[in-house]
């Protein structure tokens, strides 16, 4: 493949996401931005004018507990260790204990021979380090959708290595979990396979909630489709509130990237942070946690449409029981009389923003035009182009499989149609999983760009096409297809 395509299909790619970075100029710079860490707190029960908070309309007993995870690794993917480390020392500085803070993150960037401030994570252009104190509950190979299951059911055996702390709630108790990384229609991802899948999770919810270990519990969830984990399966009834960066059938999008507006140091080549969480998170450190969960859910939902510019933004869903929207944020991520303000945020206008699944060639790309000719350019292009061919071979494979199955005129149309709002991805949870082993075992890795086409493999199913014949439109599309890069035995397997 010719250098001069290559670059054609890179560049189309994130045309087909958001405009360029650079044409993203025009965004007007943040204003000044305030790097200041306060000071951590107990709960000082104290507001901005030193007077004790009245707990007539809040009853703030019980703990505040919280869950951490980046699902990603590798450096190309900064952004969401450093999206959990930021999360982290903002509910530390809110009075949130550490032993009631439970972290999952691979932490493989921080001392990542690619940083250019080896031992730091940053989370915004002129932001201070977030990565020092952060604990590492559950690294590496720990950082499993067993371990996190585990970690939220509050069941110590069932934990594989990690500091072996849980969520050990008890019913009187608050729950926060955030999640950041990768996703597609039904999944969630994670730096060690399987992935995590909306049936799997909604029942652990399920479960936790039986189990009387909580009295209410918020969720924010940062990825593609993320509001396919939720869409017909999460129950109202349950004591749990979700908010999602996007509904079930568009991506979330990464920020302060390199060539966009705010920029991240020129020493930086990948994005420091995503537009959501991003938005929840700052959102936070500009208001007194007095507010209620609905206004920080208006707030970040009017930002991480970029403004109401939805070509470069996405629709933050909802779901669960929204009574919990009534409750104070301070319940759930701490109260830090430090911050007394109700200015609002300091960033009204739009951002440069690029669809997530596009932030790793974007970070590739940096990477060769700073190595450029040189052996170490050279090596960045050749991944680059097994990266690209890769992504083609997947897509052609699945409009392959499409046509097979339903002829040339219907099988895209069928593959990539969504239901209509309120309705799970797919009916048989069983099926998809065993559909994608099959795809995998004949095509490769679907990798965390693949993941959006778990749409195909659901509207499989929902079709009631059968796993032979799937096998067999398996092996007729990837006959010719040989990677050991991408084989799913060295990867693992999605489901």
């Amino acid at each position: 493949m010719g250098r001069l395509f290559l670059l054609w299909a890179l560049l189309w790619s994130f045309s087909l996401a958001a405009p360029f970075p650079r044409a993203l100029s025009a965004a007007r710079r943040a204003s000044a931005w305030d790097p200041a860490i306060r000071l951590p707190t107990e709960r000082t029960e104290l507001d901005g004018a030193g007077n004790g908070i009245k707990e007539e309309d809040e009853d703030a007993g019980g703990t505040s507990w919280a869950l951490l995870v980046a699902g990603s690794n590798g450096y190309g993917n900064y952004r969401h260790q450093a999206d959990v480390c930021h999360a982290y020392r903002l509910l530390k500085r809110g009075g949130l204990k550490e032993e009631n803070i439970v972290v999952m993150m691979y932490d493989d960037i921080a001392h990542n021979p690619l940083n250019p401030r080896p031992g730091t994570i940053i989370n915004h252009p002129q932001g201070g380090d977030v990565y020092a104190g952060v604990p590492k509950d559950y690294t590496g190979k720990e950082v499993t959708s067993e371990n996190l299951y585990a970690v939220l059911l509050g069941i110590k055996s069932a934990v594989r290595g990690g500091s072996g702390k849980v969520i050990d709630s008890k019913p009187n108790d608050r729950i926060f979990i955030y999640y950041t990384d990768h996703g597609g229609p039904g999944v969630l991802g994670m730096p060690n396979m399987p992935f995590v899948f909306a049936v799997d999770f909604i029942e652990v919810l399920k479960k936790k909630h039986a189990m009387n270990t909580y009295k209410n519990m918020v969720i924010y969830v940062e990825a593609c489709e993320s509001g396919s984990i939720f869409e017909g399966l999460m129950p109202k009834d349950i004591n749990i509130y979700v908010t999602t960066a996007s509904n079930a059938d568009e991506s979330s999008w990464g920020t302060y990237c390199p060539g966009m507006d705010p920029a991240p140091p020129p020493e930086y080549f990948t994005c420091l942070g995503d537009l959501y969480s991003v938005a929840w998170m700052e959102d936070s450190e500009t208001h007194n946690l007095k507010e209620t969960v609905s206004k920080q859910y208006e707030a970040v939902k009017e930002r991480t449409s970029n403004y109401n510019s939805y070509g470069i933004g996405s629709h933050v869903m909802e779901y669960g029981d929204k009574n919990i929207k009534s409750e104070k944020l301070y319940l759930y991520q701490g109260f830090d009389p430090a911050y007394i303000s109700e200015n609002g945020l300091r960033q009204r206008m739009q951002m440069g923003a690029i669809n997530q699944r596009d932030a790793d060639l974007l970070y590739l790309w940096k990477r060769y035009e700073q190595l450029n000719e040189s052996s170490g350019g050279k090596k960045i292009f050749m991944e680059i182009t097994e990266v690209m061919v890769h992504r083609m071979h997947l897509d052609q494979s699945i409009d392959m499989i499409g046509k097979l199955i339903f002829g040339s005129n219907r099988g895209p149309s069928i593959l990539g149609a969504t239901r209509s709002s309120g309705q799970p991805l797919v009916d048989d949870w069983d099926c998809l999983k065993s559909m994608v082993l099959v795809f995998e075992s004949h095509c490769g890795s679907l990798t965390q760009y693949g993941m959006k086409h778990m749409r195909a493999f659901a509207n499989l199913c929902n079709r009631g096409i059968s796993k032979e014949l799937l096998e067999e439109a398996s092996v007729n599309s990837c006959r010719n297809y040989i990677s050991a890069m991408w084989s799913p035995s060295i990867r693992g397997f999605s489901a």
